[in-house]
């Protein structure tokens, strides 16, 4: 079993799914997470596995301390959200959704950039079918389009790794910078799947298709198995600090003027990836254990609000804001969850993201990066309103809709109460999370000035929010399409193509004209030589006949002796 890779687990036993029913394929569908996570700690730390293919020495598993960061989170986010979905019928999203968990899980581990890239693009093709399983049309073409970026991706490490090895490169995966062509080749890969700034929107198009469980799976592994790898190869490489700057500022404005909620949630990824990122460009211990932190963290509290409003979605068949409201009065239990994920991600006292976030701002306050930390709480207070106030306040407060549903089923309710302890846990006792972090931890969060600066934060965000609303200055809530870079493909593409069309289509008239009249013109000419009475058209004679040979034998004589 040591020689297993982690993960692999629920990529096998996922496909074991669709042979069994009931109570069978229930039990097997919570049981596979845990038994992945009992592989998982059973294996020595340090420990590493080699492997012969060919020429090329491999390491298909590497256990070292920043893996099982994302080994530990990546096995609690499975199991939680294969008890959310338990209830579901269908076995393509159970099999997808764990199949899916087991790669990114194994890709965490992979020491080697062959076995990475396989893992990687095997996220990509399982991942696919959590939004293909709700089975609408624009479900359809919006995963063949993040079908297309994320295998992209795959191939563009492909060709970065292939450019590295051939310069004389290791195949084994190491820290490395953006110097060389695979360098860069390799950066983009990551920055796709990270989403990055211009490469983002694949996220928020995809995310808010997928299944009620299949939106809970994607929020928890693509993006931070690529903050992982940033973390693991590009340490302290400096382009990520704007580029996460950006990451944190951007999403605010669009996920403040969007009225799908779990559009907001995207957004909101996008904007908590950003610190993440900085963390990572940064590169010191504090630093990278605020990014490893704040991802475990992340994926928790992110997990948690997508639970919630996909347990509204579930019961009312809409999470747009200006069809939701007074959910509350059906729903208590899934707006108490939700609640304590919007304090988790706002980085409120005693609550996970207050002690995680604040890691990474202190790194870059000790990294004398003072706009940059100015930028960062400029973000935080964006944070406070587009997730911890109008993601809560829309679905279950606000205008009263007049929806009297069920509230959220067991199972999900269960799922929600251990992300929602998780959360509230680690913001009262982070010890345990700062224990597995890559580098010794000397910090201490709940100081005075931490708190009070946080507080003040939290409440002139929330004063905000509030003046905005009652004046009504804040933006309605209305149905539409909020473009930001899927402009390109739903505005500027169409016409383009459509007049590459229109030359191709003339270019090939033309084309094909010419070649007819051409055509037409040596048929023409071939029909007066040979058809009778033209010259090749009558029959030769005994004479004329022998004439010609002799004079091509003579010919060709000549040639040969020449």
């Amino acid at each position: 079993m040591n020689s297993l890779p982690p993960g692999f687990i629920l990529i096998l036993g996922a496909f074991l799914i669709p042979f069994l029913k009931g109570r069978a394929r229930q039990a097997l569908i919570l049981a596979l997470p845990c038994l992945s996570l009992g592989h998982l700690l059973s294996l020595p730390s340090d420990h590493i596995v080699t492997a012969q293919m060919f020429d090329y020495q491999l390491a298909p598993i590497r256990v070292d301390k920043l893996s099982l960061v994302w080994g530990y989170v990546f096995h609690i986010a499975a199991g939680l959200t294969a008890l959310y979905s338990v209830h579901e019928k269908n076995s393509l999203g159970h099999v997808a959704g764990l199949s899916y968990a087991g790669s990114a899980i194994a890709a965490a581990f992979a020491a080697d950039w062959i076995t990475l890239f396989v893992f990687w693009e095997l996220t990509a093709i399982t991942s696919v079918f959590l939004i293909w399983a709700r089975r609408t049309k624009r479900a359809y073409t919006v995963g063949l389009r993040y079908l297309l970026i994320q295998v992209g991706s795959g191939v563009i490490l492909l060709a970065g790794v292939l450019i590295h090895v051939s310069q004389g490169g290791s195949l084994l995966i190491h820290r490395m910078g953006v110097d060389s062509l695979g360098g860069k080749l390799i950066f983009l890969a990551f920055g796709i799947k990270c989403a990055f700034p211009l490469l983002h929107n694949w996220l928020q198009d995809a995310y808010p298709e997928a299944t009620v469980s299949g939106a809970v799976f994607l929020s928890a592994f693509t993006t931070k198995l690529a903050i992982y790898a940033l973390a693991r190869v590009f340490p302290g490489t400096e382009i990520l600090i704007p580029i996460g700057i950006t990451m944190t500022l951007f999403p605010i404005l669009f996920a403040v003027i969007e009225n799908d909620l779990r559009r907001v949630l995207a957004y909101s990824l996008n904007n908590q990836l950003g610190y993440m990122v900085v963390g990572v460009g940064i590169g010191t211990e504090l630093s990278l254990n605020g990014t490893a932190a704040h991802a475990f963290a992340h994926i928790l509290y992110k997990g948690l609000l997508f639970m919630a409003m996909g347990a509204v979605l579930f019961r009312v068949g809409t999470v747009k804001a200006n069809k939701l409201g007074g959910l509350y009065k059906s729903m208590p239990w899934t707006t108490v969850f939700c609640i304590i994920g919007s304090l988790s991600i706002s980085g409120f006292p005693l609550f996970s993201g207050f002690v995680t976030k604040s890691m990474t701002l202190t790194a870059v306050s000790e990294a004398h990066l003072a706009i940059y930390a100015v930028l960062l709480l400029i973000a935080s207070a964006g944070v406070v309103d587009h997730s911890g106030i109008k993601i809560p306040f829309f679905a279950f407060f606000a205008h009263d809709n007049g929806h009297r549903v069920k509230e959220a089923p067991l199972n999900m309710l269960l799922a929600m109460g251990g992300a929602a302890a998780l959360c509230i846990g680690l913001g009262l006792y982070p010890a345990p999370l700062y224990k597995i972090l890559p580098y010794p931890v000397d910090y201490a969060p709940y100081t005075v000035s931490h708190v009070v600066n946080s507080l003040q934060l939290l409440l002139f965000a929330a004063l905000a929010f509030g003046i905005l609303w009652r004046t009504r200055i804040y933006p309605p809530e209305i149905d539409a399409i909020n473009l930001d870079t899927d402009w390109i493909y739903r505005k500027a593409a169409p016409p383009v193509v459509v007049a590459i069309g229109r030359v191709c289509a003339a270019i090939h008239k033309a084309v094909v004209g010419t070649g007819a009249q051409l055509g037409k013109a040596v048929l023409g000419g071939l029909e007066k030589t040979h058809a009778p009475p033209g010259v090749m058209g009558e029959p030769w004679g005994t004479g004329a006949t022998s004439l010609w040979a002799a004079a091509l034998l003579g010919f060709c004589l000549m040639i040969y002796y020449l």
